[in-house]
């Protein structure tokens, strides 16, 4: 079966922004425009299609990326809302990975806020193209000229206003199109399904075309026939300015940006409009780059149908009615249901038991889909966020997803004896579901601790054990997560001489452990030649090294930032063993790093808070008595400062309740993993 739309008239994106600037709002709109709803449903109320969780909907937020697929004019569009909150940035972070544009919303009032720009850097890590809304033009102190400046002076970006605001606040009537230049009304007994066309407003003329010859200007860049044109003339025709300008940001150049309000239905249909002139489809991105599994070269695959089959696993999610659901997005090939395929990452085979296409939570069989798709697949077992499923005859690796590590621990116990089991379940589900949420057994006391990057994601783990899985659980206080390193180098030569299961074990290792760059993780280096210690012992060498480093000297934390070198080894034909070195090697690298001066490191968060002037020097001196280290202050409105730091996470926990005593509960805060550094706690050795 052929598909029916063709693959340039397809059009994968998401919609990116900062906490409340707007984004399910926008989406249930564009949802009721594309003739998928016929009643808009209201975050406020917890009526939103995208929003379907019960927590999303008790909080107003949105926790996890949800994906639909609607109709717009002749295009068709794969939809991702994402999160806003920092502590589900992985789930923006994954959707970016198999998008292919994007939409950057702001708030009309606050402009570029913290998330903000950290959704735009991860848009920029995975070249996703760029059109920006300014939404909430009908807020008390909105202002389209200022935010356009911030995503001038904070992202870097070069935005191109594509429309201009009629009034703002309670005066925010309607929009002016620069393309057309015309000013468009709305119905809003419609809810702005209809809209009226007529003349700019004569006060408004002047800026009109200043923004006009401005983006006609950046239009003449990107094609040089265009710019000779413009010199000679000074004027284009609308589809070549739009033609330029769909260029320039399929090269994520530019940045069209428009403006609205969604939430009293205006401008959104312009915004769908412009996802189908200026964002890419996946013919225009091209392809795909991979790699060969055993030599690691690179192949490419090209956005085809009849190509070899190339799909990533971007998102697992436990559904109770259909069980496992695998996201996938398809770059190559066509996926059919009941194909035998290869989990090029495990190496493993996965068959597909149905195929279906999502809408937030309902979910549409389907036969078989094709490149540029966004599908969900059950009856895979073994899928992992991240990894590749191919053809099994062509295989191909494609880049995984690196996502944050977790920094905050929590113990949890079940309530019951008959709770065990169903708990080990449910951790196992939800840590398949986010790669940023992990859970182990800790070996003396037996405790079970789960990991995540922030006190709201546990939280809302712990809720949702209780209300999906009905697990009763008791919950401790979160924790931080420490790492540890060494500040010095060290040696150390460990022989291992031993009788095992009546066999002699012999392996002599010398390595030398020494601190590595920061950020570079734990090295390995082989400085023996191949006649004193063949490959395969090294390889034992390596592996133990690396199990020794996975809990410090300090207090037995993870350790970061290590060099380990293989400077000599003994190694005896008959009664040399893998399992020998890998001991010995595990036993050198403890002994060697008691002795480089061990550390723990904690994690430090970059603070954001928005706080009133008047309530600035409380925020501040709070701030510095958490051991605070304040990296600037800049004014954000009349009225409202930004104040900048790095603050220890062991200092942060409860730092809402205080924010709102110092400030009337008129200041707010965000936070987000920046670093580790030596902390000032006693480094007493455990090993």
């Amino acid at each position: 079966m052929a598909r029916s739309i063709p693959i340039e008239k397809v059009r994968n994106i998401g919609i990116m922004a900062h906490i409340d600037a707007g984004k399910t709002t926008t989406s249930e709109r564009i949802l009721f425009y594309a003739g998928v709803v016929h009643k808009i449903g209201e975050v406020h109320y917890g009526t939103t299609v995208m929003d379907f969780m019960q927590q999303e909907r008790e909080r107003g937020i949105t926790i996890s990326s949800a994906a639909t697929y609607c109709q717009w004019k002749d295009c068709h569009f794969n939809l991702i809302d994402t999160p806003g909150h920092v502590d589900f940035t992985a789930e923006v972070q994954r959707s970016l990975r198999v998008l292919d544009g994007a939409v950057a919303l702001y708030c009309a009032v606050s402009g570029v806020e913290p998330q903000s720009e950290t959704v735009w850097r991860q848009a920029e890590g995975y070249k996703v193209p760029r059109i920006a809304f300014v939404n909430k033009m009908d807020r008390v102190g909105a202002d389209f000229l200022r935010v356009v400046e911030m995503m001038k002076d904070i992202l870097k970006a070069r935005p191109v206003v594509m429309q201009l605001p009629i009034g703002a606040g309670d005066e925010f009537t309607g929009i002016v199109d620069l393309l057309e230049m015309k000013a468009i009304y709305y119905d809003e007994e419609s809810l702005g399904f209809t809209f009226e066309t007529r003349e700019i407003p004569s006060e408004m003329q002047a800026l009109a075309e200043e923004y006009r010859n401005a983006m006609t200007e950046a239009a003449a860049e990107f094609d040089d026939m265009l710019l000779e044109k413009y010199l000679e003339s000074g004027a284009l025709t609308n589809e070549e300015i739009v033609s330029a300008l769909r260029k320039g940001t399929i090269q994520a150049k530019i940045t069209p940006v428009l403006c609205g309000a969604s939430f009293k239905n205006k401008g959104v249909q312009q915004l769908l409009d412009a996802v189908i002139a200026y964002l890419p489809s996946p013919s225009d991105i091209g392809g795909v780059q991979g790699y060969t599994l055993e030599t690691h070269e690179e192949l490419h695959r090209n956005f085809k149908d009849d190509e070899p089959l190339a799909a990533l696993a971007f998102k697992i999610v436990t559904d109770q009615f259909v069980g496992r659901l695998t996201f996938l997005r398809i770059y190559s090939g066509t996926l059919k249901s009941g194909a035998h395929l290869l989990n090029a990452t495990t190496g493993k085979k996965e068959r597909i038991g149905r195929l279906m296409r999502i809408r937030a939570n309902q979910r549409e069989d389907v036969e078989e889909e094709y490149a540029g798709s966004i599908v969900a697949v059950v009856g895979f077992k073994g899928a992992r966020t991240g990894d590749t499923i191919c053809d099994a005859a062509q295989p191909i690796l494609l880049e995984k997803i690196e996502f944050a590590e977790p920094v905050i621990n929590q113990a949890i116990e079940p309530k019951t004896v008959a709770d065990q089991d169903k708990l080990n379940d449910a951790l196992q589900k939800l840590s398949e579901e986010d790669p940023t949420f992990s859970f182990k057994t800790d070996e003396e006391t037996g405790q079970i601790l789960v990991s995540g990057v922030g006190e709201l994601q546990l939280e809302i783990m712990v809720d949702r054990m209780k209300r999906e899985f009905n697990v009763g659980v008791n919950v401790g206080k979160p924790q931080v997560s420490y790492r540890e390193t060494i500040m010095a180098s060290a040696t150390a030569d460990e022989t291992l001489e031993r009788q095992a299961a009546g066999k002699a074990q012999f392996a002599r290792v010398k390595v030398q452990v020494s601190p590595n760059d920061s950020g570079k993780g734990i090295v390995f280096e082989n400085k023996v030649a191949d006649s004193v210690l063949p490959k395969q012992f090294v390889q034992s060498v390596e592996q133990g090294s690396r199990e020794a480093l996975q809990n410090g000297p300090v207090m037995s934390y993870p350790v970061l930032d290590v060099k380990v070198e293989l400077v000599d080894a003994t190694f005896n034909p008959a009664e040399s063993t893998d399992v020998a070195f890998r001991v010995a090697a595990s036993n050198a690298v403890r002994e060697a790093m008691r002795s480089a001066s061990p550390t723990l490191l904690e994690p430090v968060f970059e603070v954001t808070v928005v706080t009133p002037d008047k309530n600035m020097g409380d925020v501040v001196g709070d701030l510095n008595a958490r051991r605070g280290k304040i990296e600037g202050i800049a004014q954000q409105s009349s009225d409202l400062q930004v104040i900048q730091a790095f603050v220890p996470l062991s200092e942060m926990f409860g730092y809402v309740t205080r924010l709102r005593s110092l400030s009337q509960g008129r200041a707010s805060y965000t936070m987000k993993f920046a670093r580790y550094e030596p902390t000032q706690l006693p480094t007493t050795s455990y090993y």
